[in-house]
């Protein structure tokens, strides 16, 4: 089984998904975006765009999701955000296509939540904390443009099932996808504190800075 979490940028996919590895045994994370910036990576500096408009990510996504869907005895974990249905239909749709059980799921929250969270995810949100000022959002001012945007398109139809997220914890948030994708998450037994320093790490190795 797969489950791609979608949701946009800053809405908890890769939270919610190291959560569901986390309690769920024999599961592993194939993210789509390690692929995606490998390959803006190869590009002059002066042509690195959207790597999901290049057809070699869309296509090596489909070939190693396919892979481990077929090799791993496990449940396969792909975060990320995808709007464009022509982009959708070439990934989760072709996956389907090859006969693979994909569970889509598009977590969701209203503008200012995920924000909130572009925010604390940053390592602006850190020294900031530290030095009593407030957080800004100059390193995620990409996904700033394309909030608005991206929230519109995944309530369409086509990206259910949607989830929304604004008063859910990320422990909660799973386990709504566990159990509608018929899985069982072993017990969520962190305590809060534990919880925020495996999340903020979490965070950490998942900053972008290109």
């Amino acid at each position: 089984m797969l489950l791609w979490i979608n949701g946009p940028f800053g809405g908890g996919k890769t939270q919610t998904a190291h959560e569901i590895q986390r309690r769920l045994p024999g599961s592993v994370i194939c993210d789509p975006e390690h692929a995606g910036f490998g390959l803006r990576r190869m590009l002059p500096p002066e042509l690195r765009g959207d790597f999901q408009e290049l057809a070699s990510w869309r296509q090596g996504v489909v070939e190693v999701l396919d892979l481990a869907l077929t090799r791993h005895e496990g449940v396969v974990i792909a975060p990320m955000t995808v709007t464009d249905s022509g982009h959708f239909a070439e990934t989760v749709g072709r996956l389907r296509e090859l006969g693979h059980d994909v569970r889509h799921f598009t977590l969701l929250a209203e503008s200012g939540t995920v924000l909130k969270r572009l925010r604390e995810r940053g390592p602006g949100h850190l020294f900031a904390h530290v030095g009593g000022g407030s957080a800004g959002l100059g390193g995620e001012s990409w996904a700033v443009q394309r909030l608005d945007h991206c929230l519109e398109r995944l309530r369409e139809p086509e990206f259910a099932e949607h989830l929304w997220t604004d008063r859910s914890t990320v422990p909660k948030t799973a386990d709504r996808i566990a159990v509608l994708a018929g899985l069982t998450l072993k017990p969520n037994t962190e305590g809060p504190l534990r919880t925020r320093l495996r999340q903020a790490g979490v965070g950490v190795r998942h900053i972008r800075f290109d």
